[in-house]
């Protein structure tokens, strides 16, 4: 069986994979800074980073929406006893 081989992506993807990911140009410049210099583990932690923190907004507006189905179910609640 052979063996794949698999290239990197090209820059161009990887910037646009970025900016997908909601990535500022900042972190964009500095990812690519970490590229060049070949710092893998560097890119690794800033990705992860970035992750965390799209994760931590979505938490937010999750407790925002559990505080709307809360304030639905109140009023149902209070509908079924008219």
């Amino acid at each position: 069986m052979r063996k794949q081989v698999h290239s990197p992506p090209d820059s161009e993807a990887v910037i646009q994979n970025l900016i997908d990911a909601g990535c500022d140009d900042k972190l964009v410049e500095e990812f690519l800074s970490l590229e060049e210099s070949g710092q893998t583990g560097k890119q690794l932690t800033l990705l992860s980073k970035h992750r965390q923190k799209l994760l931590d907004r979505v938490h937010v507006e999750e407790r925002r929406i559990y505080c709307l189905d809360y304030l639905v179910y109140e009023i149902q609640k209070h509908q079924k006893k008219i």
